[in-house]
């Protein structure tokens, strides 16, 4: 009796992921963020790990590309806009998708926000809009391209006229009684860290968010129109007690995980992977 053929086992999902293991970020280590994330997806898909420079020779031989903390862009923006050029080109799939609003482009969704009324701190980039923003201490200076609080500085409000405007971004400086950050997998809100203390931004603890913030959170979400990947709506509260979006990270967003229970930070890794596989099923449809 012939023996039965062998099927070969399905091919696995080759997934390249991105990230600068080395970037060193105050208060965080990203590294270990991607290696837990890494070994979980390893689950799934075959991982390859790659540095983001490295990222537009490698991505062909691979399903999707993953880009996770590959450190602040502005640092390699030309390698940055080229990689960004050739995966449209060449119909690559890329997570989080490249069709975001947010920090993936810039600080321009700040202005647009504002202008469209949604609950942001108010923002302008030009001088004769100056009147525009409410009465403060201190203004916050920030450049349109910048991250990670590089560039950021805090003025007096007679050192307004001055400033070098059409690359920078200025905003009242809140007193504002925390931040609190909203994490997001494609529409699905999934967990709230804060900062207790406003002068230790990353010293976070977990939130037990509303319905209400989630639905602030979500408005910023859906107005951002990513259908897979992770976004981080980040937001402080106001002396007046409503939430005002300071910053959208769509792109390679800190995720804090280490800070998760074992358990919500596996749900976490299930609920990226089921994202990426989406993503994957998008291209097969």
């Amino acid at each position: 009796m012939p023996s039965p053929t062998r099927r070969p086992a399905p091919k696995r999902p080759r997934v390249l992921f991105v990230t600068d293991l080395a970037y060193q970020a105050k208060g965080r280590r990203y590294c270990d963020e991607d290696i837990f994330l890494t070994s979980r997806l390893r689950q799934e898909f075959d991982v390859a790990l790659c540095h983001p420079l490295d990222a537009t020779a490698l991505m062909d031989d691979f399903d999707a590309v993953v880009i996770r903390n590959s450190g602040p862009v502005l640092h390699y923006q030309a390698e940055y806009d080229r990689f960004r050029e050739e995966a449209e080109k060449r119909g690559t799939l890329v997570y989080n998708e490249l069709r975001g609003k947010a920090d993936m482009i810039g600080k321009q969704y700040l202005l647009d926000l504002t202008a469209a009324g949604y609950p942001v701190i108010p923002t302008i980039d030009r001088a004769e809009d100056v009147s525009r923003l409410p009465h403060a201490a201190e203004y916050v200076v920030k450049p349109k391209l910048g991250a990670d609080s590089i560039g950021l500085e805090f003025v007096p409000e007679e050192a307004l006229p001055a400033l070098a405007y059409g690359e920078v971004l200025v905003q009242p400086r809140i007193d504002f009684a925390y931040e609190v950050s909203f994490y997001f997998i494609d529409r699905d809100f999934q967990y709230a860290l804060y900062a207790p203390s406003p002068e230790e931004r990353w010293r976070l603890e977990p939130y037990e968010a509303t319905a209400e913030d989630i639905a602030f959170a979500r408005r910023f979400v859906d107005w951002n129109d990513i259908a897979h990947g992770i976004s981080r709506v980040d937001a402080c509260r106001a002396p007046g007690g409503e939430l005002l979006l300071v910053e959208l990270e769509d792109l390679n967003p800190y995720l804090s995980l280490e800070l998760l229970a074992p358990e919500k930070r596996e749900a976490f890794a299930v609920n990226m992977a089921a994202s990426i596989h989406g993503l994957l099923a998008g291209r097969r449809d």
